[in-house]
């Protein structure tokens, strides 16, 4: 704590700091715990998608020797061009959100291409956005994380430094305008005394 001037004007100083801190403290908490409530949303959001994309890619494993046998190469038609996300702001925080993922059409002979060609098409892009989606979901929970971890160092601030700070200087500042006062009454009754002795004496 620094030193602090021992002053009318000081306490009102930090008066005027206590009540702000005051003020400010539970809109830092509010936001502590929306931010916690989201994580944990992206979290469950998380585990849902990472399952679903789990069972997505163990069915698509049970035709996938069906494009090497075939010599039939799809990557060009599942290989996302775009990544459209939106924001979308929590606490403060922007929070990227998945949209979808755009990929090419894809444009192949209908007469050469095996008949299983589309659905395998449209699985596997299945579960490429799904791992897009996972990886704009897991961005969200650091960016989430990161903003929790700074709006708990304020917080901890606010209460362990600030506030007893502020407190402990009006508490000092008090008693020593206190001690000056009384001091001051007592000089004055003194003098007064001196003042009535003197008095006395020249009569």
């Amino acid at each position: 704590m620094s030193k602090i001037k021992l002053t009318k004007g000081e306490l009102k100083s930090q008066r005027d700091a206590l009540k702000q801190y005051q003020r400010y403290l539970p809109t830092l908490q509010l936001k502590k715990q929306q931010l916690q409530v989201e994580i944990l949303k992206h979290l469950a959001l998380l585990e849902e998608k990472e399952h679903y994309e789990d069972l997505k890619r163990k069915a698509a494993e049970a035709w996938a020797g069906l494009l090497t046998e075939s010599g039939v190469d799809i990557r060009q038609w599942i290989s996302p061009k775009n990544i459209v996300t939106s924001s979308k702001n929590v606490a403060g925080a922007d929070v990227p959100v998945f949209e979808r993922a755009e990929f090419n059409e894809a444009q192949y002979d209908l007469f050469l291409m095996p008949l299983w060609v589309d659905h395998a098409i449209e699985a596997l892009r299945q579960v490429v956005s799904l791992n897009r989606e996972i990886e704009v979901i897991k961005k969200g929970t650091e960016i989430l994380r990161h903003e929790l971890r700074i709006t708990a160092q304020r917080v901890n601030l606010f209460e362990k430094v600030k506030i007893p700070e502020a407190e402990t200087a009006i508490r000092l500042i008090k008693i020593y305008i206190g001690d000056q006062l009384a001091n001051s009454v007592g000089r004055s009754k003194i003098a007064k005394k001196k003042i009535g002795q003197l008095a006395e004496a020249s009569l």
